[in-house]
């Protein structure tokens, strides 16, 4: 297998992609794809045109655009998982949500569906990765009197809170082959950065570690967050809330410009090493071995986006 370190790439391409149910979705500058494997064993491939969410140029400014191509992201990501869901889930229920929403916004109601799920699990992500180890925090106040040390705390309880999720997570069954969906997502990108045909033989000997992984990018954002946090010392709980979620949009943001960064690094760059270390460690548990039928989805889906000039995609 070549390793992320070995790897000599023609082109880094802006090509990526989000595994989901027995699928996986690429996006590309023109087109998103979505390839799934059927119960039957069929690949079923949808297409579109990409249609974002924040057209105005000041969007797409450095630092400002992080935070909005990251709600783009999982809007997008909550929309594909839904649809792959649909080869797979059997009939249930609606509950009382569902009902209001499709009471409320009637023949949206599915559209509306996707923006609720992405605001609640924003809700959740930064109470228990952002607020809750910040209040955890607190308790040790009267122990660590230096601000730092307080900052320095906070953030390795955010980190172990994600690491100790991820594995809990990683435990499920459908869980482990969406991973080794993740795993064939990034082979096969490595695959035509390195300008190779895009065959499962081809895709299976490079690594599953990628510097653009939205892994890496969560972890990013932990490790910034101690870095920004620290400016402001260690105020009272209600003041610290308040700064952390204003400081959200320009964490996301660094984060994003430092994934922007070492995606167009080569791999033998010491600082390229040392800045993706964290990431490759993380995702080492989100991605897995895909075996050849995984493989044959994320190529079905990769063939959608390759634009015609192929310095389209240039990262």
């Amino acid at each position: 297998m070549i390793r992320n370190n070995e790897i000599e790439t023609v082109k880094k391409t802006s090509i990526g992609g989000q595994a989901l149910i027995e699928g996986i979705m690429m996006k590309g500058p023109d087109n998103m794809a979505t390839a799934i494997r059927k119960p039957d064993g069929e690949i079923i491939v949808k297409k579109e045109k990409n249609n974002p969410m924040f057209k105005n140029k000041f969007f797409k400014l450095p630092i400002i655009r992080g935070s909005f191509i990251l709600i783009d992201s999982m809007v997008n990501g909550v929309k594909e998982l839904m649809y792959s869901a649909e080869f797979f889930g059997e009939e249930y229920e609606e509950d009382a949500l569902d009902k209001f929403i499709k009471k409320i916004f009637k023949d949206k109601a599915d559209t509306a569906i996707i923006y609720v799920s992405v605001f609640i699990a924003m809700l959740f992500s930064i109470g228990i990765f952002i607020l809750g180890p910040s209040l955890l925090t607190n308790l040790l106040q009267g122990m660590v009197k230096n601000t730092f040390m307080l900052n320095l705390i906070e953030g390795i309880i955010r980190v172990a809170i994600f690491v100790i999720y991820v594995l809990l997570v990683s435990k499920l069954n459908d869980i482990k082959r969406v991973f080794m969906y993740h795993g064939a997502e990034h082979k096969t990108i490595y695959c035509y950065e390195n300008g190779e045909e895009l065959t499962v033989e081809n895709a299976k000997k490079y690594s599953t570690l990628h510097p653009r992984c939205g892994s890496s990018f969560m972890i990013n954002v932990m490790i910034i967050s101690i870095i920004v946090f620290a400016f402001f010392g260690w105020p009272n709980p209600l003041m610290r809330v308040v700064i952390r979620l204003l400081m959200l949009p320009l964490i996301a943001g660094l984060s994003y410009e430092l994934n922007r960064f070492i995606g167009k690094r080569n791999s033998d760059n010491f600082l390229f090493k040392m800045v993706t270390y964290p990431g490759f460690l993380i995702q080492k548990i989100t991605t897995k071995e895909p075996d050849d039928s995984m493989l044959e989805v994320a190529i079905a889906a990769m063939n959608e986006v390759i634009p015609e000039n192929g310095e389209d995609d240039r990262w």
